[in-house]
């Protein structure tokens, strides 16, 4: 049997195959541990994460990052957007968050969870932003204590309940919750008192603030009680 048949003609029969050329390794200046493939640079990273941790990525608190935030700000909205999420920033406010963008009728992947206020904690949130308007619009920190909250939040409590103790027990399980998601910010030395959020002012939208004012003036009148659940919110992914 000829060899030669198994090439093309004019082909000599000693023609070796031809190897496929080998990729091109190339340093990455940015590998931060073993077999790191990431791009961005570390400060880079630490306010991507601080952001998908949330729930937010504030100037006062996170000064490192901020400007960090501000200078690649392009990259981060980038990287966000492959997660179908949406950067959120105040320049002046100094504040930032990721919301879930929205797809329409794409359907797709939830990284954030959403959160259930209930009546008390919605009308919390309301309260406390109507405060942080008060006290920007006066040049101030917006600062509020556990005991004026309490006292507040007791104004909607059902005339004639015999269980005010487990009331006020609902109304710190709130506050806890606020807590948790830092938009009440403990103050150094200070006993019980905590500083708003920024951030509060961003969360919700007009239709959203309308909700919560409707909540707020029926709950005043008596129209309705706390003992539902009725808004959701996105939130970060630290939750």
């Amino acid at each position: 049997m000829n060899w030669s048949e198994h090439f093309p003609p004019g082909l000599p029969d000693s023609e070796p195959e031809s190897e496929p050329p080998k990729p091109v390794e190339h340093e990455n200046a940015n590998a931060l541990f073993v077999n790191d493939s990431g791009e961005l640079p570390l400060d880079t990273r630490r306010a991507l994460v601080q952001l998908l941790a949330g729930p937010s990525l504030d100037g006062r608190r996170h000064s490192k990052l901020w400007p960090v935030l501000i200078r690649d700000e392009a990259v981060i909205r980038r990287r966000l957007a492959d997660l179908f999420l949406e950067l959120v920033i105040d320049v002046d406010l100094e504040v930032a968050f990721t919301r879930q963008a929205d797809t329409g009728d794409l359907e797709v992947p939830r990284l954030l969870r959403r959160a259930h206020l209930t009546f008390i904690d919605s009308i919390l949130l309301l309260h406390l932003r109507h405060l942080l308007t008060q006290a920007e619009a006066r040049g101030e920190r917006a600062v509020v204590s556990v005991e004026e909250i309490v006292e507040f939040l007791h104004l909607y409590e059902r005339a004639g309940t015999t269980d005010r103790a487990g009331f006020t027990k609902r109304i710190h399980a709130s506050i806890e919750k606020i807590k948790k998601h830092s938009i009440l910010q403990k103050i150094r030395h200070g006993a019980d008192r905590f500083e708003i959020s920024p951030t509060l002012k961003l969360l919700f939208s007009a239709e959203e603030i309308q909700l919560l004012t409707s909540l707020y003036q029926r709950m005043a009148a008596g129209e309705m009680s706390m003992d539902q659940d009725n808004f959701t919110q996105d939130q970060g992914a630290d939750e």
